[in-house]
């Protein structure tokens, strides 16, 4: 998959590194292995609590409280490493929105119930360990599912499956960062003094586009897209600077992270 270009709400295309296919398998196989790995130990440890059946307890629904890490390991990582898991952190990959930016945990979640191999593999697996082959009644939504998240992904554009176009979202490439530098937030001096309050009259989506001017300005050194949006963002706040560009924005996001944290 080639370039992805993202418009954004100040006229600026941010331009992402779409998700190849092998390496999203290859991502997706790591995150597999994981859980296959937790499965394992869960179905060892299983036979110690077995006997819990004959104290009155339903061992079906316990069998499914154990699993249920399984089923909401993508949901979890996603939401808690800012559209990474274990697999697409090792790989460079990440979930962002159509804007380029952060998804909110809506969109986490829309993705993750429309996730087909998160339901269909855990399953059959989970038949296998416990033996109750009556699980597998439940594949054959998820096996469609799967299908055509794997025919989406190879036609679309921008390599999308269900979950992805229904929550608006998608898969990128990027450089492994620290946590710091992948999210806006960043570190500000209790002593800080805000230069442009005027900044709290955008939304978080405009937080992250200017985010995403930011570091794809610094990245491809394109110049040209950080002077047009500074110019866009001083018209839309009326904001009268000497500053660079990228000094402008870099101080409207610490501007952001402190008036945003200040209450």
């Amino acid at each position: 998959m080639g370039k992805i270009n993202v418009s954004t709400s100040f006229n600026i295309d941010l331009e992402f590194e779409g998700a190849q296919f092998h390496i999203r398998m290859f991502a997706w196989i790591l995150d597999f292995i994981l859980q296959v790995f937790y499965m394992v130990i869960v179905s060892n440890l299983f036979g110690l609590f077995s006997g819990i059946a004959s104290s009155g307890y339903d061992i079906w629904a316990f069998r499914w409280l154990i699993m249920l890490p399984v089923f909401t390991y993508h949901l979890f990582c996603e939401i808690l490493w800012n559209g990474q898991s274990v697999g697409k952190r090792l790989l460079g990959l990440r979930v962002v929105n159509d804007n380029g930016g952060k998804a909110s945990l809506g969109q986490y979640m829309i993705r993750w119930l429309l996730r087909s191999s998160d339901l269909t593999l855990p399953l059959i697996i989970l038949a296998l360990m416990f033996g109750d082959m009556g699980i597998l009644k439940a594949l054959w939504i998820t096996v469609l599912m799967f299908i055509a998240d794997l025919i989406l992904i190879g036609t679309t554009k921008q390599g999308k499956r269900l979950g992805d176009l229904a929550a608006g979202t998608m898969l990128i490439n990027v450089k492994p960062k620290g946590d710091l530098e992948e999210t806006i937030f960043m570190e500000v001096e209790q002593d800080y003094a805000a230069l442009f309050p005027q900044v709290m009259r955008l939304s978080d989506r405009d937080i992250n586009t200017i985010k995403g001017i930011v570091d794809t300005g610094r990245k491809t050194g394109n110049y040209q897209m950080v002077e047009n949006a500074s110019v866009r963002i001083k018209n839309v706040l009326g904001i009268e600077t000497t500053l660079s560009p990228f000094d402008f924005l870099d101080t409207l996001l610490k501007d952001y992270n402190y008036l945003s944290t200040k209450g």
